[in-house]
């Protein structure tokens, strides 16, 4: 079944960023109620397929995959110091780009020098390599393999017992 224009045009905007309320309100649905309504045309056949259309075609046309999304992610996550610096007791040294790899390289996210004058019009220099966070590649890495489950279960259970202790009667001699 063909989609109508505000429907197409909901698929649009709901690849934007996958926000089904805000992609109603951009496609020219009401304010009051784009929730259901975003709600209601992710549950249509034709509109979850026009989507996944989308996504493929998008996929193609810019060469992004979830395949390559994950690569990158691997490396980030399996990087270590020593492809980028050697250190010994004489001090640390970083390696020259031209030696690292276009995949080393891209683990990069920052560099910095610095020249700071010190007492006597010395100069000293610092520099610094900055790796992107390989905690945050790895939990990503795990989750996208199911290893994390954030689904708290708690099913217990638990006998009652109920005790009446508290007299009252004439008859008690408590």
């Amino acid at each position: 079944m063909a989609l109508t224009a505000k429907q197409q045009r909901f698929v649009e905007e709901y690849l934007i960023d996958l926000n089904a309320t805000q992609a109603a309100i951009r496609a020219g649905y009401s304010v009051k109620t784009a929730m259901e309504q975003g709600h209601q045309l992710l549950q249509k056949t034709s509109v979850q397929e026009a989507i996944a259309k989308a996504q493929a075609e998008r996929s193609k046309r810019t060469g992004v995959t979830a395949d390559r999304v994950l690569q990158e992610l691997a490396k980030l996550a399996f990087a270590k110091m020593s492809d980028f610096a050697e250190w010994d007791e004489d001090g640390v040294s970083f390696k020259s780009s031209d030696k690292l790899s276009p995949d080393d390289a891209a683990c990069i996210a920052e560099i910095t020098e610095q020249e700071l004058e010190i007492a006597g019009g010395n100069v000293r220099r610092t520099k610094k390599l900055k790796l992107h966070d390989k905690s945050a590649a790895l939990e990503k890495l795990g989750r996208h393999l199911g290893m994390f489950k954030d689904n708290l279960n708690i099913n217990a259970n638990v006998g009652v017992q109920i005790v009446d202790d508290i007299g009252g009667g004439m008859d008690d001699p408590g």
